[in-house]
C-alpha cells in the first residue's frame, strides 16, 4: 500500500486542543454570544503580548487585516504601495480594495523576500506605503527597507500572514513596522477553525481607527463616525486561537526540527536547492519551499505517489489575469518569475514524522533521477 504523506495535518492540531476548547465553545453555543465578547478580548490581549505590541484588533480574515491597516494609515486616492511580486495575491488585492495602486518590486534570489535594492529603485513621490511580506515563515529585512520608506515619508506595513512566532534580530514579525496585518487561516502556524485575522500596532489612535473601520465605522452602537465595513472576529475562532497560542512555540520548534531533518536528508541530491534563512532571522517554517528543475513534472510525480506537495506561488502576482491591466509584463521581475518555475513546497507541519519525510525525499529523489 502506498504511504500517503499529507501536506498539512490540521486534525492532529485540533485533537491536541479539543478538551481545552469544548467547554468554552459549549458556553458560546448556549449563550449565543457568537461575535466579539470576552473570548475575543482575551485572545487579542494574549496575542498582543506574544508579539510585543500594545494592540491586537481581531478581524474576520487576513486580507481584511491588510486592507484595514492600509485604510487605518489613510491610504486613498490611488496612492502607491510597494509590494513584492512573489506573494499571495491577497497582499496586492488588499491595496486595490483600500483604494491604492500596487507597485510591484522584485525579491532576492536566496530567500525570495522583498529586495531592499528593488525598493530603493521603486520608491518615489507617490509612494504612500511599503509593504514587505514575511514569506514562508521568516521576516523580510525590514531594517534595510525602512530607510527608503522614510525617505519619501511612506508608512511601513508588514504582511505577517505567514510568520506567527518568527523574529528578526529578536523582534517579532508583526512588531517591526508601524502596523501589521496577519492571517489565522487554518493552515497558518497559528490557525483558526475557520477564517480570522488581526491588525497589530503600538499606535493607540491607529488601533482605535482600525477597530472602528472593522465595525461599520462605529465605536458605539448606532454611532457611525466614518464609513467602514463588517470584519469582526467570531468568538469560537478566538477560543480556538487562544488554545493554540499556548502550543505555538512548541509547534514552531517541531517545524524547525522537521526543517533541519529535510536539510540533512536533501543534502547531496543533485538539482535540489534548499531554502535559506536570512541572517538575523528565527524562521518558523510555515512552508518548506525548495527549488528544483523541471518542477511541474516533479510535482506530478510526488502527487501521484501520495505526497501532498504544493506551489507557493506558481504565478507572480503581476502576471495573474487579475493584474493584467496594471502595466506589467513578463521579464519585469526576473527573480520572482524564474523562482515561480522552480519552487516546490514539501509537506510541513508540527506533526510531520521522520518516516514521513524519508518517504517524501525517497519519492523526490526518484523523480529527479528519472
Amino acid at each position: 500500500m502506498t504511504t500517503q504523506v499529507p501536506f498539512v495535518d490540521l486534525a492532529a492540531q485540533q485533537a491536541e486542543i479539543l478538551d481545552a476548547i469544548r467547554p468554552q465553545i459549549d458556553l458560546i453555543l448556549t449563550t449565543g454570544a457568537f461575535v466579539g465578547g470576552r473570548p475575543v478580548d482575551d485572545f487579542e490581549s494574549a496575542y498582543a503580548n506574544f508579539i510585543g505590541v500594545r494592540h491586537c484588533v481581531g478581524v474576520a480574515n487576513g486580507t481584511d487585516a491588510l486592507e484595514l491597516a492600509l485604510r487605518g494609515v489613510g491610504l486613498e486616492g490611488g496612492g502607491e504601495v510597494l509590494v513584492p511580486a512573489n506573494t499571495f495575491i491577497a497582499t496586492a488585492e488588499a491595496v486595490v480594495r483600500a483604494g491604492g495602486h500596487p507597485v510591484f518590486v522584485d525579491v532576492d534570489d536566496d530567500c525570495l523576500l522583498m529586495s531592499p535594492d528593488a525598493v530603493k529603485a521603486a520608491v518615489g513621490a507617490q509612494t504612500r506605503v511599503v509593504m514587505p511580506v514575511h514569506l514562508y515563515g521568516q521576516a523580510a529585512p525590514v531594517e534595510e527597507i525602512t530607510p527608503w520608506a522614510v525617505s519619501v515619508d511612506a508608512v511601513l506595513i508588514e504582511d505577517a500572514a505567514q510568520s506567527q512566532g518568527a523574529t528578526r534580530h529578536g523582534v517579532a514579525a508583526g512588531a517591526l513596522g508601524q502596523v501589521a496585518g496577519t492571517s489565522f487561516y487554518p493552515g497558518k502556524n497559528l490557525g483558526a477553525a475557520g477564517d480570522a485575522g488581526a491588525v497589530l500596532t503600538d499606535d493607540d489612535e491607529l488601533a482605535d481607527r482600525v477597530r472602528s473601520l472593522a465595525n461599520h465605522g462605529s465605536q458605539r452602537k448606532y454611532e457611525h463616525d466614518i464609513i467602514g465595513f463588517n470584519s469582526r472576529m467570531d468568538a469560537i475562532q478566538a477560543v480556538v486561537l487562544r488554545a493554540k497560542l499556548d502550543r505555538l512555540a512548541a509547534w514552531n520548534a517541531a517545524r524547525a526540527r522537521a526543517a533541519a531533518r529535510y536539510e540533512a536528508m536533501l543534502a547531496g541530491i543533485d538539482g535540489v536547492r534548499c531554502p535559506q534563512v536570512l541572517a538575523g532571522n528565527t524562521h518558523v517554517w510555515h512552508l518548506y519551499v525548495i527549488r528544483v528543475p523541471d518542477r511541474d513534472r516533479v510535482l506530478r510525480a510526488l502527487q501521484a505517489a501520495g505526497i501532498g506537495a504544493g506551489l507557493h506561488y506558481p504565478v507572480p502576482v503581476h502576471l495573474t489575469p487579475a493584474f493584467r491591466g496594471w502595466g506589467y509584463g513578463p521579464g519585469d521581475f526576473p527573480i520572482a518569475e524564474r523562482a515561480a518555475q522552480e519552487i516546490l513546497s514539501l509537506p510541513m507541519h508540527p506533526h510531520l514524522t521522520s518516516a514521513d519525510q524519508e518517504r517524501v525525499v525517497e519519492v523526490l529523489r526518484g523523480a529527479l533521477e528519472d
